[in-house]
């Protein structure tokens, strides 16, 4: 773990297992982590990437404070595989912003939560593979181009299966953009996860 930390202090980019799949983890607040994750997934920046954050303290230095029924599902969901598109804060990589927005989620109890609260702050969490590849959900799987491109690996399994779930909130209206792991009745209804 303590490798782990220091490669991504100095930039670089770790494979990790999520509570859902293997991420691609980095530090959300240096532009060249960022550009080595776009480098590696073979992606212009048009396409945005999401983010894990190890606590709320770490999600309010990436997005505008949780309100009304974004605290409601963070409280409820976190942490868990539901990824909140929350108003961005200014300064951020273009390509952790889309409309204005960042993605982020607190996971679950996972390898990369673990890097992300011993990193103390936010990490990228974009899934391991090539773009338009599969995802994956074991280290061993892992494409040989990503092996080769990553700066470490944190070896290990994800449970596979959904990705996390994606909604937006915009005050009392929650849009569901992906459903995964989480049943979006589950997140218009008021019940609990799956």
């Amino acid at each position: 773990m303590r490798s782990a930390i220091q490669i991504l202090r100095r930039g670089g980019v770790i494979a990790a297992p999520t509570e859902t799949l293997i991420g691609l983890l980095a530090d959300a607040h240096s532009k060249a982590a960022v550009e080595a994750v776009l480098a590696i997934k073979r992606r212009s920046g048009e396409e945005t990437l999401g983010l894990i954050a190890p606590d709320l303290e770490s999600v309010a230095s990436l997005a505008l404070p949780l309100e009304g029924k974004a605290r409601e599902l963070a409280e409820r969901h976190w942490p868990g595989p539901l990824t909140l598109v929350l108003d961005a804060k200014p300064g951020l990589h273009p390509a952790l912003i889309r409309d204005g927005a960042v993605a982020i989620r607190i996971p679950a109890a996972s390898p990369a939560l673990d890097l992300c609260r011993a990193f103390g702050g936010p990490l990228t969490a974009t899934s391991a593979n090539l773009r338009g590849g599969p995802s994956v959900a074991s280290t061993e799987a892992l494409d040989p181009a990503i092996l080769q491109a990553v700066d470490g690996i944190l070896e290990g399994k994800s449970p596979g299966g959904a990705p996390s779930t994606i909604a937006r909130v915009r005050g009392d209206r929650i849009e569901v953009l992906r459903e995964g792991a989480i049943a979006a009745e589950a997140l218009t209804s008021g019940s609990s996860p799956r």
